[in-house]
């Protein structure tokens, strides 16, 4: 059988799309058999869910693939062993695939074991991944993406639906919102449980900590990260919400704060320091506005300690939020003014 991925369904891969990474398939696209360089379960080294993702070969190909995604998508990872951005994507797909509980099936396809079957795809370089629905080719790429575009290219093939883990974070994220702590924690342990990495799983279990009080239990979850995890976005943004709320708790009264600026409007410490207690209590929109004025007066105080401060609550409240939406615009004015 002969494959090939053009626009009128034949199932030719084109090789147009190319991601962050890729290898040359020794191999491929040769009459001559190489021998395997080590089976197993894939890029990721892990035994998978045999109902979601399994390994597969030339002759179980049109099985596997083509008949299988007449019912569900089917995304084909083609890999090998000595292939370094395969070990990149192959953890990754394979945990999406996962905690999308059945909505997609992953294929997976050692290309030194199945040279017949690369050389008819005209796989040359890995990994190559494809999706098929219906039994043709809807989507591709080649290399090692990052883990939010593959999550748009499951999207895709689901029709943006959500999967159980996506329903369950923002039932968590809802139940946050609404004060009920009791419950968020508990969604997001179970998901974080699930996938220890998940960062908004982490940011939420943290954030979870603030909302009752404890900025102690926040600090322990954060010490316990690796470093890549609190690069992720929704971590970085949860720690900020840390480092403000233990900033607020060694500022003082607010009271007393006010009184020392209604004696002199240029006590930038004071002012600082409200800004932080104001913030501390929940007082979000004050802190910005007490900043910004700060900002006004001396932006170079304390090395510009009043924007660097800004932008750390801009973080932990988020892009989206009204008063970052409206505090950026009114820094950027101070700014370029």
């Amino acid at each position: 059988m002969q494959f090939t991925l053009n626009p009128d369904g034949s199932l030719k891969p084109d090789g147009q799309s190319k991601g962050a990474g890729h290898a040359s398939a020794p191999g491929a696209g040769q009459g001559g058999a190489r021998p395997a360089a080590g089976a197993g379960p894939g890029a990721g080294g892990r035994a998978a869910p045999k109902d979601v993702i399994k390994e597969s070969n030339t002759a179980n190909f049109m099985a596997d693939v083509i008949e299988t995604s007449m019912q569900t998508p089917v995304i084909v990872d083609f890999w090998a062993p000595w292939c370094g951005p395969c070990k990149q994507l192959g953890p990754v797909l394979e945990k999406l695939v996962r905690e999308a509980a059945g909505m997609v099936r992953l294929v997976k396809i050692n290309v030194d074991e199945n040279q017949e079957l690369a050389a008819q795809m005209r796989i040359q370089s890995i990994p190559a991944v494809y999706a098929f629905k219906h039994g043709q080719p809807v989507d591709g790429f080649m290399g090692a993406l990052p883990e939010t575009q593959l999550k748009s290219f499951i999207q895709r093939l689901t029709g943006g639906a959500k999967t159980p883990v996506e329903v369950a974070l923002a039932e968590a994220k809802a139940a946050l919102d609404a004060g009920d702590v009791t419950t968020a924690q508990a969604i997001y342990s179970k998901v974080q449980t699930r996938d220890p990495t998940n960062g908004e799983a982490i940011a939420g279990l943290i954030r979870s900590a603030l909302a009752v009080g404890d900025p102690r239990r926040a600090r322990e979850i954060v010490a316990a990260l690796p470093a890549d995890v609190l690069q992720k976005a929704e971590v970085a943004a949860a720690v900020s919400a840390v480092e403000l709320a233990e900033a607020g708790q060694s500022t003082g009264d607010t009271d007393a704060l006010k009184a020392k600026l209604e004696a002199n409007a240029d006590d930038h410490q004071a002012r600082f320091d409200l800004a932080m207690a104001e913030y501390g209590r929940g007082h979000s929109e004050a802190a910005i506005d007490e900043l910004l004025e700060l900002f006004r007066r001396k932006r170079a105080w304390n090395d510009e300690a009043a924007r660097k401060q800004l932008v750390k609550i801009f973080e932990a409240l988020g892009p989206a939020h009204p008063s970052t939406v409206s505090g950026r615009r009114r820094l950027s004015s101070l700014l370029f003014s």
